[in-house]
């Protein structure tokens, strides 16, 4: 069996900010381990992207080893939409999942705010 299903997974992390995606398995577990204080070995979906939102990088262990899933946006303009927190990671749902990889944002529009009197 290759990846198990989405729904499988205890959480879906995104590392927030620019990672540098030439960083392999080991270097993307550190990051995990060190930098965000969580088990690269658990039952989690580790998501990186690069600094021009075009490339895309998962990490996950399965039993015996780690899988390495790579993306490559082609086209003019293609671009992730992906959260600018420098340095954190974020817990994503399977719908904020498809989202991101359909293009769209993981948050939810915002509306207009509130309006006051000592607005005017």
């Amino acid at each position: 069996m290759l990846l198990k299903d989405i729904r499988e997974y205890s959480g879906i992390f995104l590392a927030t900010g620019a990672t540098d995606l030439r960083k392999a398995v080991d270097g993307l577990a550190y990051i995990v381990k060190q930098e965000f204080q969580m088990d690269p070995f658990g039952n989690y979906l580790f998501l990186f992207c690069n600094k021009k939102r075009n490339r895309l990088k998962c990490l996950c262990w399965e039993k015996n080893g780690f899988w390495l899933g790579y993306k490559r946006l082609d086209g003019m303009g293609a671009r992730f939409v992906w959260p600018d927190d420098p340095d954190s990671v974020r817990d994503i749902s399977i719908p904020q999942l498809e989202k991101l990889l359909g293009g769209l944002s993981v948050d939810p529009p915002r509306g207009f705010g509130e309006v006051t009197a000592r607005d005017f």
